[in-house]
């Protein structure tokens, strides 16, 4: 536990609301969305100011105490999670929209807003920002920075690192900077791209300048339902063919339809495979041809029908069902840990095939929702977390399908980091020289390793479930598909 010195010095800098050291008070943050590992922190603050976070984070360097940064606790890789004696900073109170420029199309928020939050604060000028993950109803603009967040529509318009004007951070020795600037590419050295996706690292984000994108004018949302993944999967490589490239292009299994359409009751056939949602969008004219193109695909590739939303509720339904899909198994699973590899488009039908015969072979169930546009793959193990052998298998599960992935030139996470979950896998990905660097890079701007310890770089946390995996399994793998 925290001396009481130190309590004393964090009630002295904050409301008397905002330093939370009881038992169940902690018991909140044990764990974000990646509930297998679980570790309560000693105590979590919850600034409303960027001053107060420079006066926490100095404080925290005075005792020699690790510190780390939490948004909404939505993340899928354990990166939130305080290990050791570690003080979460939670940004919930830090959820203003400071400014929005509809002329220069850019918004200057705090960290904790929530991602949705942005675009219905442009929506008046047109404009929206443009990233969506799935969580974006309840995950912030810093984790979503953090993470480098992608979604559906980031297909069409890039992940987060490519609308982020600037950024403010508190440094992980309490000293408040700007990086990157309110206009495009700086000379000299990326250092925002350095902060993007650096997993809270770094320091701890306080505020940013987002690039804000205009709505587009017109759209078209397609539903294909297929009686195999085959001919789904198939079909998302025959539409980059034809020169079209989608807004977005989300798959989603026979598991996932009957899961969503027991919450939601939006019609969707319980007996298809799959679907595709695919959605169209830009200037009105030349949709139509987009539209009837897409549609020839899918009847080539054996859809049993193809459906377009006639208007703004239907097509908010079918993306309801996209973005709410994965929560909808909890009426069907006690437990279940999502997958992030990314592998080439064209790989998906043999990919999908292999990982359900992984699942398979180990007892348990999985799921499939994912952004099939851009091979951004996301199995959900199904198991239950109170029955040790169903864990050790899903923890073997997943450590398979990753090898798979890497197996045929992919990579271990697309969106949603590496965290504690996949650390142990970046010694497949990269070369030792490689993890030098990165270390020597985290190393400059965290020499006492203070922010976010135990996380992303190999054996930081601690592996004990064996996570390290032989090129020999790789071998079998590659052989395997």
């Amino acid at each position: 536990m925290m001396e009481a010195g130190f309590l004393d010095d964090l009630r002295g800098l904050l409301a008397p609301d905002a330093v939370l050291a009881e038992g169940a008070e902690r018991a909140v943050y044990e764990c974000d969305a990646y509930t297998v590992e679980k570790s309560a922190p000693n105590v979590v603050v919850l600034p409303s100011t960027s001053d107060e976070i420079v006066s926490i984070v100095r404080l925290c360097n005075r005792h020699g105490i690790p510190f780390l940064a939490r948004g909404a606790g939505t993340g899928l890789s354990g990166g939130a999670i305080a290990l050791g004696r570690t003080v979460i900073i939670g940004l919930a109170r830090m959820n203003r929209v400071i400014s929005v420029d509809a002329v220069n199309r850019r918004a200057r928020v705090q960290a904790g807003v929530v991602n949705a939050r942005v675009s219905k604060a442009a929506a008046p000028h047109g404009l929206h920002f443009a990233p969506d993950p799935s969580s974006q109803s309840a995950s912030t603009i810093g984790g979503n920075i953090a993470e480098n967040a992608g979604g559906p529509h980031t297909l069409k318009y890039g992940v987060t690192t490519n609308h982020i004007l600037s950024i403010q951070v508190v440094t992980p020795d309490g000293t408040l900077v700007e990086v990157g600037a309110q206009v495009e590419d700086l000379p000299g050295y990326d250092l925002l791209g350095l902060y993007v996706g650096s997993e809270g690292t770094f320091g701890i984000i306080t505020e940013a300048t987002v690039r804000l994108t205009p709505d587009p004018p017109a759209w078209r949302t397609l539903l294909a339902v297929f009686d195999t993944l085959d001919d789904a999967t198939n079909t998302v490589g025959g539409v980059f063919a034809e020169g079209i490239v989608p807004a977005a292009v989300e798959m989603m299994d026979g598991t996932i339809i009957q899961s969503v359409e027991a919450a939601f009751r939006l019609g969707f056939p319980l007996d298809a495979a799959a679907v595709l949602l695919i959605e169209l969008d830009g200037l009105e004219a030349g949709l139509d041809r987009s539209e009837q193109t897409c549609r020839a695909v899918c009847e080539r590739f054996h859809a049993r029908s193809v459906q377009s939303a006639r208007n703004e509720e239907e097509r908010t339904a079918l993306w309801t069902a996209r973005k709410k899909g994965v929560g909808t198994l909890g009426r069907i699973s006690r437990s279940m840990v999502t997958q992030d590899c990314v592998i080439p488009r064209s790989s998906l039908p043999r990919v999908l095939s292999a990982i359900s015969g992984i699942v398979a072979a180990h007892g348990l169930r999985v799921a499939n929702i994912f952004h099939a546009g851009d091979g951004n793959l996301h199995p959900i193990v199904l198991f239950d977390e109170r029955i040790p052998e169903e864990v050790e298998q899903m923890i073997a599960t997943n450590h398979e399908i990753v090898e798979l992935c890497l197996s045929i030139g992919g990579s271990i996470t697309g969106e949603h980091g590496v965290g504690v979950e996949k650390q142990d896998f970046l010694t497949l990905q990269f070369s030792e020289a490689d993890l030098d660097v990165m270390r020597r890079i985290h190393t400059a701007l965290d020499p006492r390793d203070l922010c976010n310890p135990g996380k992303v770089f190999p054996g930081s946390k601690g592996c004990s479930r064996g996570c390290v995996t032989t090129e020999f399994n790789l071998a079998r793998k590659r052989a395997a598909v």
